[in-house]
């Protein structure tokens, strides 16, 4: 065992004295032993105390700063987007020309034009999901292009006063340019001798809610008239805009004020309304009386349905939740997609649930998923020449998909790192080819993986894997 010598004040004086018999001899030198003894340093020459970090020499002090101080953590500048196209906004629909042809160039001049890398895959409803990764700019305008390019556009105008046409555009068109970054639209102001006050804009439905809304937001703040707000949760706007904003639509109409509640698509609570003050003020009283009664009025109810299920309880364009509202005065709140969550909420008035609740599970279960099992070296009889039996299938019912099942071989000892950290490798082959794997536990010893999903998806994730 090792041990530590301290040394004391009263040690280095014993030590001290403990020399100056030692020293006699310098006396025959000429130097006495008193003046040998001055000589000697004392225990605070030899040893002088560490100063006060208050009393610390400036240089030590930024010395001790530079140690001390916290270093800046370094962010990677590399970020990862995935965007959903919906089959039925999808510009190339034809799945034998997936990864080729048309849609294969058109993101590999993406690729070039933005710096960005893209990476499809084919949902199992025929959607188109797209992983886009880059640096924030690049990526952002990669975004743009695959909405104008791979995405069938709409359209819409907005009306807003003339002269607030400038403020839109911003300082050298940089307001408009960021504008249609931030929303994958594109804006079309009239030019300023034009006398029309509308504005077109072009792009996906979600595109279009979060455009016009940004330019009504620009108007409100530049018109000279009364402008208002009022932050309302944001679960009770169904209950002010209605049932296909029909509701919105009628108290503008009787109160002349223009109102502008924000898309569900858009993350923000604040209601804005403009227009005669007299006019703002009477629709400030009606909406803010509809928010109170069903704050008041209205209760929730939590129910659990299968995840894959919620789009057909959402409808097309949202339409089927537009519909229960309207029959049923029921909002009903879905978990984001990206979400893990299967609760759905029903919101509204007691007596009004139950109705609503059987509408919900009535949509969730009108479609199934059914699956046939045959030997592979059937499906190309299955499929026919070129495809031709698959699609007369389809077209006799066209919401009939195929799924292919596969195995892979893969020893077991390299299972874990196709698992990776947390499950990330193996929930990443999932998401990004929409299928469904199973990895087989230790205590079966099996080096087969099975995979599940449709045949570009199959195709995909064997690849990932291997």
């Amino acid at each position: 065992m090792s041990s530590v010598a301290v040394l004391t004040q009263e040690i280095f004086n014993e030590h001290r004295s403990g020399l100056l018999p030692e020293q006699s001899n310098a006396a025959v030198a000429g130097t006495s032993v008193g003046e040998e003894e001055d000589a000697l340093p004392t225990y605070k020459e030899a040893f002088p105390p560490l100063p006060e970090k208050a009393a610390s020499p400036e240089g030590t002090q930024e010395t001790a700063n530079a140690w001390t101080s916290k270093i800046r953590s370094l962010k990677s500048s590399i970020i990862t987007q995935v965007f959903h196209v919906p089959l039925e906004e999808r510009k190339y629909k034809d799945i034998s020309q997936f990864g080729e042809g048309d849609q294969a160039k058109v993101c590999v001049d993406i690729m070039q034009k933005t710096g960005a890398h893209l990476e499809l895959s084919l949902a199992k409803d025929q959607g188109l999901s797209i992983m886009v990764s880059g640096k924030m700019d690049a990526v952002m305008k990669a975004r743009k292009e695959i909405v104008s390019r791979l995405q069938t556009q709409a359209s819409t105008t907005v009306a807003i006063p003339k002269e607030h046409h400038r403020f839109v555009i911003g300082k050298n068109g940089e307001k408009l340019q960021e504008l249609e970054l931030k929303t994958a639209t594109k804006i079309q102001i009239p030019r300023p001798d034009d006398p029309s006050n509308q504005i077109k804009i072009s792009g996906t439905k979600e595109g279009l809610e979060k455009a016009k809304h940004e330019i009504l937001l620009i108007s409100a703040e530049q018109d000279k008239r009364a402008v208002e707000r009022v932050n309302i949760d944001k679960v009770y706007h169904p209950f002010i805009t209605g049932a296909y904003n029909k509701l919105v639509g009628e108290l503008m109409q009787e109160t002349g004020a223009r109102i502008n509640v924000p898309p569900p698509s858009v993350n923000k609570t604040e209601v804005v309304i403009t227009g005669e003050k007299e006019q703002v003020a009477l629709a400030m009283v009606m909406i803010k009386k509809i928010f109170e009664e069903k704050k008041k009025n209205t209760t929730t109810i939590a129910v659990e349905v299968k995840k894959s299920q919620h789009k057909y309880v959402i409808g097309p364009k949202g339409n089927t939740l537009q519909e229960i509202l309207d029959k049923t005065g029921v909002s009903v709140e879905i978990p984001p997609s990206d979400s893990s969550s299967e609760t759905i909420i029903l919101r509204g008035e007691p007596d009004r649930l139950g109705q609503a609740l059987t509408e919900v599970y009535a949509k969730a279960n009108s479609y199934t998923i059914g699956m046939v099992s045959a030997p592979s070296w059937l499906h190309r009889f299955i499929i026919g020449k070129k495809g031709q039996n698959l699609a007369k299938i389809t077209q006799q019912m066209p919401k009939i998909s195929r799924m292919d099942y596969t195995e892979i071989t893969v020893d077991p000892k390299f299972h874990r790192h196709l698992i990776g950290k947390g499950g990330v490798n193996i929930n990443r082959i999932k998401e990004l080819h929409k299928v469904t794997v199973r990895i087989p536990p230790d205590n079966e010893k099996s080096n087969l993986i099975p995979y599940r999903g449709g045949p570009p998806g199959c195709a995909g994730s064997k690849e990932g894997a291997a």
